[in-house]
């Protein structure tokens, strides 16, 4: 699905993702982990890619190996997650630098937001340097260079 992000007539691409809350995502009172909240966020970026046809195994393996490493996260935790909860994992890309891009991600409940995070990734080359994010998945996220 795209959106239009107010104020710019570019449609952005935006992808949710449906995560359950297991024990395993819980501390001892089944209120969800802090760092459980990183691991949600982690799967609803990699099927943000995913639903835009892109594999970072395949960018891995490719003849030019490139992937995505987080640099940079900033979490808000505003509501308890507990036990059992269904939850949705709403990813867009803010920004594309040259070789970074600055994620936006939801964790809600319902209508309620649990946590927020904003999320630096890098895109890295074969010598783990950084690599110009390349164009065609610029396009695709629709910041087109």
């Amino acid at each position: 699905m795209t959106i239009e992000k107010p104020g710019n007539p570019t449609p952005h691409f935006e992808d949710t993702i449906t995560v359950r809350v297991y024990w395993e995502d819980t501390d001892a009172g089944g209120i969800v982990y802090h760092a459980s909240h990183v691991r949600f966020f982690e799967r609803g970026r990699t099927e943000y890619l995913r639903a835009l046809g892109i594999s970072q195994s395949e960018m891995q393996a490719s003849d030019h190996p490139l992937l995505f490493a987080v640099r940079r996260m900033e979490v808000d935790y505003l509501r308890p997650g507990r036990l059992d909860d269904l939850l949705e994992v709403t990813t867009s890309t803010r920004e594309i630098g040259g070789a970074r891009m600055v994620l936006d991600q939801v964790l809600k409940r319902g209508e309620e937001t649990i946590s927020t995070a904003v999320v630096t990734v890098v895109c890295l080359g074969p010598d783990a340097r950084p690599h110009r994010v390349p164009a065609d998945i610029r396009a695709l996220i629709g910041h087109p260079e």
